[in-house]
């Protein structure tokens, strides 16, 4: 069976998605989903817990062995991160069951190949695969981008789609490049083909800054980042909480990549240009944030100032500024997802305010004022929630690094902008009424919502108190992670790379 789990997080929503088509009631649909990503839970906890004893597993679909055929590779980062996938989804899928799968045709079976795109890119080891869970992830997105229909959302979706058709057209180029320079687009054999003699450098250089292109346009690094907050403001509630977890793709790539292939070979290919570049996505959407006008949007841009933020890491080539970001990874997506449902349950019980800043009827429930204090003061980093932890550790990990000063400076400085445009939109949200503002009776709203949503918010002050554990893990995580000798001998057996790694970290 062990032998087996690396594929497992795959079939499950494969086959959950195969069910939901060959059945078109939405009772059926709803409970398919809904066991299927139980169930997810359930093996990418265990999945991660294997990962933990720090031993590669390596998949071989059709028996084929690396780098002729097609791998899984799980190791402590693609577990973590097909686990926080799985509870995302769990969530996010109990919020939509309340009403909002019913607004338009096929969520159900979209949403699980979303998931199976977003699994399947945390777990490939191939680069081309890669690609290929890119586009499914990417063509469910499309769909559930326009769900529930609106101008706004039409017209978010056509930009979000020509734009990353681009992106894939970019995509494969780099890819003919890099093969048709290394023969090979296993992400293992492209690791050992770099510290080899014998390929055109100039080209392979040229082929991997196309690729971190790419990855950094999903990321949303300025300038490739106006997309992000249009798209995530229109999307409904639980796909755009759902998309929170899309830019973290984007920055997994190109930290895997860089950290096994690039750092090696090519130190110096993300020196400057990255980080300078995610700062000033960090400034950038801070002040987005700031000139915000309703909830949704405030809420996209901080999903975009955390990628920014995000951003800052693979440049630093550094094991403890890595696993100081792992921990960030898993707050500030959490947050983000939590913050777009609550942000869809205050649009509805505020009438034709919706979630503008702006003076309406009064919250009818007191919870939502509470659950809005509590989101607010996570995503502004405010002690002694999670956001705080994570920004400090983040912090404190690039106190020697050349750039330290810049990313102190601006994560400073945007972190008490993003305050206090939370500030101040709360008070229009919550305080600021109408003259005669009496509270609605709102859309009630049903324990699936709920639920979903105070799970969700929960993390927050959760997460602050296991801070310890889980960044123990993320400490394991990225040292395993900047072992690029030990992948490499994971995935192609011993003898592959004549490194003094150790196999086992």
């Amino acid at each position: 069976m062990n032998a087996n789990a690396p594929i497992l997080p795959l079939l499950i929503p494969l086959a959950a998605a195969l069910l939901q088509m060959a059945s078109g009631r939405a009772s059926f649909q709803r409970a398919v989903g809904l066991l299927a990503t139980a169930l997810l839970v359930l093996v990418t906890g265990w999945l991660t817990l294997l990962a933990d004893d720090g031993l590669l597993r390596v998949y071989a679909l059709g028996d084929w062995p690396a780098p002729f055929g097609i791998v899984l590779v799980v190791d402590r980062l693609a577990a973590a991160m097909t686990l926080l996938t799985a509870v995302l989804g769990f969530l996010v899928l109990l919020y939509a069951s309340a009403g909002f799968d019913e607004e338009g045709i096929h969520f159900h079976p979209l949403f699980q190949f979303q998931l199976l795109g977003l699994l399947g890119a945390f777990l490939t080891g191939d680069l081309f695969n890669l690609f290929v869970f890119f586009e499914i992830m990417l063509l469910a997105s499309y769909v559930l981008l326009a769900h529930g229909g609106g101008l706004t959302r039409t017209r978010a979706g056509i930009s979000y789609v020509v734009l990353n058709l681009v992106g894939s057209a970019l995509f494969l180029i780099a890819l003919g490049l890099i093969y048709g320079t290394l023969g090979t687009l296993n992400l293992a054999d492209v690791a050992r083909v770099l510290t080899l003699p014998g390929y055109d450098r100039a080209l392979a250089r040229l082929a991997f800054a196309l690729l971190i292109t790419v990855f950094a346009l999903k990321a949303g690094l300025l300038p490739l980042s106006f997309w992000l907050p249009h798209t995530y403001s229109a999307a409904g509630a639980p796909v755009a909480a759902l998309f929170a977890i899309m830019t973290k793709v984007g920055i997994v790539a190109i930290l895997r990549v860089q950290v096994i292939a690039l750092e090696p070979a090519m130190p110096d290919l993300l020196d400057n240009w990255l980080t300078i570049l995610a700062l000033a996505t960090v400034a950038f959407a801070a002040l987005g944030a700031l000139a915000a006008s309703r909830l949704h949007a405030l809420v996209a841009w901080l999903v975009l100032l955390s990628a920014g933020t995000l951003l800052v890491t693979p440049a630093q080539a550094n094991s403890e500024v890595t696993a100081a970001a792992l921990y960030y990874l898993l707050q500030s997506t959490l947050a983000g997802a939590a913050f777009f449902l609550l942000a869809g349950l205050i649009a509805e019980q505020r009438g034709k305010a919706a979630d503008q800043f702006m003076a309406g009827p009064p919250l009818p429930a007191t919870w939502l004022k509470i659950a809005f204090l509590l989101a607010a003061t996570t995503a502004a980093s405010l002690p002694p929630f999670s956001g705080f932890v994570g920004k400090l550790m983040l912090l404190t990990s690039t106190r020697e690094v050349a750039a330290g000063p810049a990313i102190w400076v601006v994560v400073l400085i945007s972190g008490f902008i993003v305050m206090a445009a939370l500030a101040r939109d709360g008070c229009a949200l919550i305080w600021k009424h109408k003259a005669a503002g009496t509270p609605m009776p709102g859309q009630p709203v049903g324990w699936q919502r709920a639920t979903a949503t105070v799970l969700l918010i929960a993390a927050g002050p959760l997460l602050a108190i296991g801070a310890r554990p889980l960044s123990d893990y993320a400490t394991r995580t990225a040292a395993q992670l900047h072992a690029p000798g030990a992948y490499v001998t994971g995935v192609l057996g011993a003898g592959a790379m004549s490194t003094g790694d150790e196999a086992r970290p």
